[in-house]
């Protein structure tokens, strides 16, 4: 059971990331693509499939947050949190393109320290 929800767990971020940036784009673009129903509907069923995942293994795992033995899972919610946020920037918020620029690299920043510490199980800021 574990092996199958941590592979639904992975394909879902890979799909979650690939959607992200393929809607930046369209919204830098000002794509009519943006307003099509599926990426209104497709992209938070993902997003929730993401979240059931995980909170599934953090059930099997026992790797629960908020515990001292689980600082990088912690952390990792954290990020998940400031990734979500910058997102929303990058999508939604802004209406600067520099703003823009920053709030998406800025979250394919925070993906790369959720996948740091999901490998690593070592916290950075919290440790």
């Amino acid at each position: 059971m574990y092996v199958v929800l941590k592979h639904i767990h992975l394909l879902s971020i890979v799909i979650s990331v690939v959607l992200f940036i393929i809607q930046f784009v369209w919204r830098m673009r000002d794509s009519t693509n943006f307003d099509k129903k599926w990426v209104k509907v497709v992209p938070p069923l993902i997003n929730i499939m993401l979240l059931s995942t995980g909170i599934a293994l953090i059930v099997i795992t026992g790797f629960i947050p908020f515990t001292a033995n689980t600082l990088w899972m912690t952390e990792k919610l954290m990020c998940v949190i400031a990734y979500l946020a910058f997102g929303f920037i990058a999508l939604h918020f802004s209406q600067d393109t520099v703003c823009r620029l920053f709030a998406f690299f800025g979250a394919l920043g925070w993906v790369y320290a959720i996948t740091n510490l999901a490998v690593t199980k070592t916290p950075q800021l919290l440790g």
